[in-house]
């Protein structure tokens, strides 16, 4: 059994390696190759959340679990409020064959399914990216949108503005100008990525422009929400999977309240491997529910093994 601790994982993939694991298994998953197993997911109080995510991928070989969760009292410790492990089987045998940690390849596999719908859905002549959130994972959703499309210049909001500057000073470095506005300055971007983790709606139906992309990637329980459901019904929906989508992720809201139907989904696999339509003329809405899925996190984690024992820095333990 091989184990790769965390600190040797942004040693060893990058941005175009999650991007590409990810959307195998996006593909994989629409040709039925594999499927995600149930979600698992506890409130532990004051905030905290624990779960379990995991999957079945037949075409890239891998079985795992991915555990850990959301603990907000984190970051006066000095770690990050998400904490997660990968674990890999082997699919024919059961047989433990990793154990790898799963922080950076969170943030990374979460932002790379983001830059997958910009890329197969976003207007080819998108400038403006408009980023609604300023979080830590705000910062590795920037990096990647600006991979796939040449975008000139960035504008942002946050609940709270004075994490405004940290994200400004991402897009600095990608030589990009940077705009703190106010959220019906939204109606300016071709893109936009929302990734909050609030209660409620931010974004509204009247803040977006016709033809514009939305990545919606914050919301991945029941009650979170980003955007106004009124904004679902506008637009052509996909999501990395319609079960999670309709039940914890952004469109949880617009089905239950009768303003689009599950059947009215579209998984971005299926546009990934040719079986559906993207994105159908220049000023259509289209918008991405990332409820993020257990098989990202076992294409992204088997990568990492892959590289780990290439360049040696993968630990063998005998169990």
């Amino acid at each position: 059994m091989f184990i790769v601790p965390e600190s040797e994982i942004a040693g060893l993939i990058t941005p175009e390696d999650a991007f590409a694991a990810v959307e195998a298994t996006f593909a994989a998953m629409a040709r039925g190759d594999a499927y995600n197993f149930p979600v698992v997911r506890e409130a532990l109080g004051e905030g905290r959340q624990y779960g379990f995510k995991s999957g079945l991928d037949r075409a890239g070989a891998i079985m795992g679990v991915k555990a850990g969760g959301y603990f907000p009292g984190n970051a006066a410790k000095g770690m990050i409020n998400h904490q997660s492990s990968v674990f890999l089987f082997d699919p024919d045998t059961g047989r433990p064959i990793a154990m790898v940690g799963g922080n950076l390849l969170t943030a990374l596999r979460t932002a790379a399914a983001s830059a997958i719908s910009i890329d197969r859905l976003a207007r080819k002549d998108a400038k403006v990216l408009g980023m609604v959130g300023a979080g830590h994972q705000a910062q590795f959703q920037l990096r990647a949108a600006a991979k796939v499309r040449d975008f000139e210049r960035v504008i942002a909001w946050n609940y709270h503005p004075d994490m405004l500057p940290t994200l400004g000073a991402v897009a600095a470095e990608l030589g990009l100008p940077f705009e703190a506005v106010e959220l019906d300055g939204m109606r300016a971007a071709d893109v936009i990525v929302t990734i909050t983790s609030a209660p409620a709606a931010s974004l509204l139906d009247a803040h977006v422009s016709p033809g514009t992309h939305l990545a919606c990637m914050g919301t991945d329980t029941k009650g979170k929400q980003e955007v106004e459901p009124a904004l679902l019904a506008r637009a052509r929906v996909f999501t990395d999977e319609v079960a999670q989508s309709v039940t914890i992720g952004e469109a949880q809201h617009a089905v239950a309240g009768g303003l689009i139907a599950e059947s009215d989904i579209t998984p971005i696999g299926a546009v990934i491997a040719g079986l559906a339509e993207g994105r159908q003329s220049d000023d259509q809405i289209t918008l991405f529910d990332g409820t993020g899925v257990g098989l990202q996190d076992l294409a992204v984690a088997g990568a990492a093994v892959r590289l780990a024992q290439e360049t040696g820095v993968a630990v063998t333990v005998t169990i």
